[in-house]
């Protein structure tokens, strides 16, 4: 017996062939496996040729590192490893089998020949490393080595918010109560699991963030049910992540279309060589379809300011931007429909200075009273702004969000520099004009007279010190097609620096997920 178990055979299996009669003691079946020989005894095994009944498929294996006694493996997602109970074919098994044929012959003696040189596991649309042994020498040496927790398993996952910047998760798995194709966190039949996660990357907005999961144990479905454990459940896991969790994933188009498994990767794999106990250590940054979740999941509308002088042509530059398909939005218009009757801005208006400004109880705001109250009395213009302003960015706000899944949206908001608004923009362009130039506009469009222009500009900062400030300067040229081809080119503009900005993105991931 001792030279079966020499040649790699397990000592479990040598006790099922005594039991099943294959073992012969002078010529008779010995059913007693610790049954003692005496001298002169002659023993005879007669173990059959372990026939699996697989048929080996030709399909494609990734393979990583390969000698004669180990297999890494690249996994691809919608691949089951082994067989199981109504899948009886067109798994890892089948396709090993045809690439590595030994591992259904002499040397696999005593494997298991539904799962031969399996010794870990990966869920079906897990990607990533696994380890294959090709003998069963190296199978039961790896299988000693997992048991003793002498390998190194990190994944890569995608979960749902921004967790802790580091954490622990001690907590029991086992079958859900009631559903059971199903695993949960219970103490009733649960068994160990710790999970140590790190938070590398978070999105926009907190929308999900990446993490490496460093386990221990090996449980079904350990990191999916421990990260769900802590608030924070995997993207694209419908059977543990609630339908609370995914409602900001309709408003980025493309995505959900993106999400057709759980985002989970095993990304390193550290264990002893079976033969020469030497550490390997192997490094597999996440598939494509990893990235391009995270790139299209991390998409923002990118939020432009437009500012400038009075007469600059802030407005035209808008509608022409508009016209070019940008959703659009203007602060003197949000201001006049907040200044109509009934409307937030009219109520204030009443109720802080009674028929001052709206002399008919019912009727619209004497607009040339309020602007010759506001040039003469300095806090009264303070004042105003401490009660319209808060309304108008609440508009603006709405209107962020009416069009989140935009790519683009452009607001013309001309005291945005001046009234503190600059965090409610990723970019912010300063439209230059020429100052006599729209100061004659000024005078003969709209009337204005040098008392006027003068009073108005100096509620704004001197023209120099706002196109400083400006990310992006757009000069108007002075005729209405110069300024059309402008607005064209700076959609062009804004274009590239998103894809910058993907690119920081990707090369930030990149850096994060690659060997050290």
């Amino acid at each position: 017996m001792r030279h079966a178990e020499d040649q790699g055979v397990a000592r479990s299996r040598i006790q099922s062939w005594i039991k099943n009669g294959l073992a012969l003691i002078n010529g008779s079946p010995c059913l007693r496996p610790g049954r003692r020989l005496a001298p002169g005894d002659r023993l005879e095994l007669r173990a059959a040729v372990p026939n699996s009944g697989l048929t080996p498929e030709n399909r494609e294996l990734h393979v990583l590192y390969h000698d004669d006694d180990l297999v890494i493996l690249n996994k691809p997602a919608d691949l089951v490893v082994h067989p199981a109970a109504g899948l009886d074919q067109g798994t890892l098994v089948h396709r090993l089998l045809h690439h590595f044929p030994e591992l259904a012959g002499k040397g696999a003696g005593g494997m298991d020949t539904s799962r031969p040189g399996i010794v870990h596991r990966l869920d079906k649309d897990t990607t990533g490393l696994l380890a294959v042994a090709l003998n069963e020498p190296t199978r039961l040496c790896l299988a000693s080595a997992f048991a003793a927790r002498e390998v190194e398993k990190v994944y890569l996952a995608l979960v749902h918010g921004r967790p802790r910047a580091e954490g622990i998760v001690d907590a029991p798995i086992g079958r859900h109560p009631t559903l059971k194709t199903r695993m949960a966190v219970t103490e009733k039949g649960g068994k160990p699991a710790h999970s140590a996660y790190t938070l590398l990357w978070t999105a926009p907005e907190d929308r999900f963030s990446l993490v490496q999961v460093r386990i221990a144990s090996g449980r079904t479905h350990q990191i999916r049910v421990h990260m769900r454990h802590v608030g924070h459940p995997l993207l694209g896991d419908p059977t543990y992540c609630p339908a609370s969790f995914t409602s900001w994933q309709d408003d980025i188009p493309c995505l959900n279309a993106l999400l057709r498994r759980p985002m989970l990767h095993a990304w390193k794999l550290g264990l002893p060589h079976p033969r020469t106990n030497q550490p390997l250590s192997f490094v597999l940054p996440p598939p494509k379809d990893m990235l391009r979740v995270i790139l299209v999941g991390s998409r923002t509308t990118q939020r432009v300011g437009l500012t400038g002088m009075p007469g600059c042509g802030k407005s035209l530059l808008l509608a022409d931007l508009a016209a070019l398909g940008l959703p659009a939005w203007s602060a003197d218009k949000a201001v006049a429909e907040l200044y109509l009757p009934g409307r937030d801005g009219w109520e204030l208006l009443r109720r802080n200075f009674g028929d001052r400004f709206i002399p008919d109880p019912e009727g619209p705001v004497d607009k040339r009273a309020l602007l010759n109250a506001l040039r003469e009395t300095p806090h009264l213009r303070r004042e105003l702004e401490a009660l319209i302003h808060p309304l108008a960015r609440h508009h603006l706000e709405d209107f962020w969000q009416a069009h989140r899944k935009h790519r683009v949206a452009a607001a013309e908001v001309p005291l945005l520099l001046e009234t503190g608004w600059p965090s409610d923009f990723d970019l912010i362009v300063g439209l230059a004009c020429d100052p006599d130039r729209r100061r004659a506009w000024l005078r003969s469009d709209r009337g204005w007279d040098e008392n006027l222009l003068a009073d108005m500009e100096s509620w704004q900062w001197p023209e120099a010190k706002k196109i400083r400030a400006c990310h992006l300067v757009v000069t108007n040229p002075g005729t209405r097609d110069e300024l059309a081809q402008k607005a064209r080119s700076l959609v062009d503009v804004l274009q590239w620096l998103r894809q910058q900005g993907v690119r920081r993105i990707l090369a930030r991931i990149t850096a994060l997920v690659a060997p050290e």
